[in-house]
């Protein structure tokens, strides 16, 4: 277990995009697809890391060009954004190495397995059957209506709510400072990834618990 921790942890909750799944590519194909339809200027895969985290209304927003960010042409990029990633969200992304086998090892293990994303909630289930069919999820739980996105803590007590687990008994592990965020409103200990889509100093001045370079690092923390 973690160091300054006296409970044996039953409960992992994961961020899903650059944490799980590599969904950057994916992603910034369905937004550029959306702006080249409307005639707005494009912007590099690379530029996505910083776009993507705080929920897709939040993506759009920010990929769209001053004077066009609220109103009828935010509404119409939003649904199209939605209609072609739903239909493209499994072209490029990938899981990021070691997962499925960590994963494995933790339900062996009898560890409760959740997922909190900013994702919305409808794309959650169909990218875990997908990219994880041997991992049976204890909770998934994306971005719904009338439900603040991360790092409003509602989410993580949604996810204890329904798994029966204390604070004191579960990790959260992300990848930006928003998850880190996240994981200290809850009450949890926050876990950041560096495999992820924003670098070490992100987490660090976030204040993340533990740093971790490879996903079977987890397996030394229980």
């Amino acid at each position: 277990m973690l160091k300054g921790t006296t409970t044996s942890i039953k409960l992992i909750i994961f961020d899903l995009d650059g944490t799980l799944l590599n969904t950057l590519e994916d992603l910034a194909d369905s937004a550029n697809y959306v702006l080249s339809h409307h005639g707005f200027p494009t912007h590099p895969v690379d530029a996505y890391r910083y776009f993507v985290g705080n929920g897709m209304p939040k993506l759009i927003e920010r990929i769209l060009p001053e004077g066009q960010k609220e109103g009828v042409i935010y509404d119409t990029c939003f649904k199209e954004f939605l209609e072609y990633y739903t239909l493209h969200m499994h072209d490029k992304t990938r899981v990021y190495a070691g997962l499925t086998e960590t994963l494995e090892q933790l339900q062996a293990q009898d560890i409760q397995l959740a997922v909190a994303t900013n994702k919305v909630h409808a794309a959650l289930a169909p990218l875990m059957a997908n990219f994880f069919p041997t991992i049976q999820w204890d909770a998934l739980f994306g971005q719904r209506a009338k439900v603040p996105v991360k790092p409003h803590p509602q989410i993580v007590y949604d996810i204890l709510e329904a798994t029966g687990c204390s604070k004191s008994e579960t990790l959260y592990l992300g990848d930006t400072s928003v998850d880190m965020e996240t994981a200290h409103r809850a009450g949890l200990l926050a876990v950041g990834v560096l495999w992820g889509y924003r670098p070490q100093s992100e987490l660090e001045e976030a204040h993340a618990d533990l740093l971790i370079k490879h996903p079977c690092e987890i397996l030394n923390h229980l």
